[in-house]
């Protein structure tokens, strides 16, 4: 006789998760630097925050991260502060990454009806990109997460820098 999982929907923590990019972002001079992060660096907040910390930019460092094609979550760090944004909430549920977004946040798993972004939509409001649109941006169904973060990118002024990173400058 097999025993079945009593918790089907919970994620193996011990599976690395699909990351399809995990970069930084920072302005060094006034000139933004986009770097690769390492796959230790892609477990958590906490782990992004620790990464983001290592970078010297002017106004801290943004991480960008698309996993699996489902969701991205952008973390920036500067000096001590953490500020997270989550694309899809949901996504909470089957990946760790998403789900360390909503324990940083202090926010409860997500309701079935649940939907949309977590987190702090005025993320990079200072860098150019109001919240409004950044709110604009994620209701867009039609792009995949790698797009998105491609048009903040192009919004902040680093977009020609993070399209040849991510390899999207091909297509």
């Amino acid at each position: 006789m097999t025993e079945l999982d009593p918790r089907p929907d919970v994620p193996d923590l011990d599976e690395s998760e699909p990351v399809d990019l995990a970069f930084a972002a920072f302005r060094v001079g006034g000139q933004w630097q986009v770097d690769d992060l390492d796959d230790d660096d892609v477990e958590s907040v906490a782990t992004l925050g620790a990464a983001l910390r290592e970078f010297d930019g002017d106004a801290g460092a943004l991480a960008l991260v698309t996993v699996d094609d489902d969701f991205f979550v952008l973390v920036r760090v500067d000096g001590s502060r953490t500020r997270v944004l989550l694309s899809d909430v949901t996504a909470s549920t089957e990946w760790d990454l998403a789900a360390s977004v909503l324990d940083h946040l202090a926010l409860p798993d997500p309701d079935e009806d649940d939907d949309g972004p977590a987190g702090d939509l005025g993320i990079v409001a200072d860098l150019g990109m109001h919240p409004v649109d950044m709110g604009v941006l994620l209701d867009d169904v039609e792009l995949y997460p790698d797009e998105m973060l491609s048009t903040i990118a192009t919004r902040l002024g680093f977009g020609r820098e993070f399209d040849e990173a991510a390899g999207l400058d091909s297509l």
